[in-house]
């Protein structure tokens, strides 16, 4: 194989995980949006947009968008049951997102087992710490991109390699029972 066919596998992988990131973005920013206008926290759209765009941090970005709401509702004195509703609200939009968003959504771009999309972050988190959560998604897209490139079928010619890595397609084969195959 060479350069060309992995990059292009590869980038093709890395763009449809982005893609997958950019949808995921989009709708914990509108249940975001939707909860913290519920809960009349000032600058909802703003913090909501912040959120979204934190979730490009896998498993830690949705941590990080609390501390904006919750200092806002710090500031403007809100009950204690608002604080509870925002927590609630935090955990339900962050247990969609783990549990069921970001493995459908990479089961959808990338084909990635709804399995694997659950199980390689918590695997690499234990074996490379705080890196291996990062890097698990994309990682993810990647090798299941080389495992369906693995599975395509063969194109219509034939490809050979000269001996300077150039692909040369050459015509398919006629099978031996095809009767123009004699000239006639």
């Amino acid at each position: 194989m060479h350069f060309q066919y992995h990059a292009n596998v590869t980038l093709g992988a890395l763009r449809r995980w982005l893609v997958a990131q950019c949808y995921d973005c989009l709708i914990v920013g509108l249940l975001w949006w939707a909860a913290l206008r519920w809960l009349n926290v000032p600058w909802a759209p703003f913090w909501a947009f912040v959120a979204a765009g934190l979730q490009f941090i896998p498993h830690f970005g949705p941590l990080l968008a609390l501390f904006g709401p919750a200092m806002a509702m710090l500031f403007t004195g809100a009950p204690i049951s608002r604080w509870f509703y925002f927590l609630a609200a935090y955990a339900a939009i962050a247990i969609f997102d783990g549990l069921l968003l970001q493995p459908f959504l990479m089961r959808r771009q990338n084909r990635v087992p709804f399995w694997a999309s659950l199980l390689t972050p918590l695997l690499l988190g234990i074996l490379i710490p705080f890196w291996g959560v990062l890097l698990a998604p994309p990682l993810l897209a990647i090798i299941y991109a080389y495992r369906g490139a693995a599975k395509a079928p063969a194109p219509p010619g034939r490809q050979q390699f000269s001996s300077r890595g150039e692909g040369i397609i050459l015509p398919p084969e006629r099978p031996p029972d095809d009767p123009s195959a004699d000239g006639e």
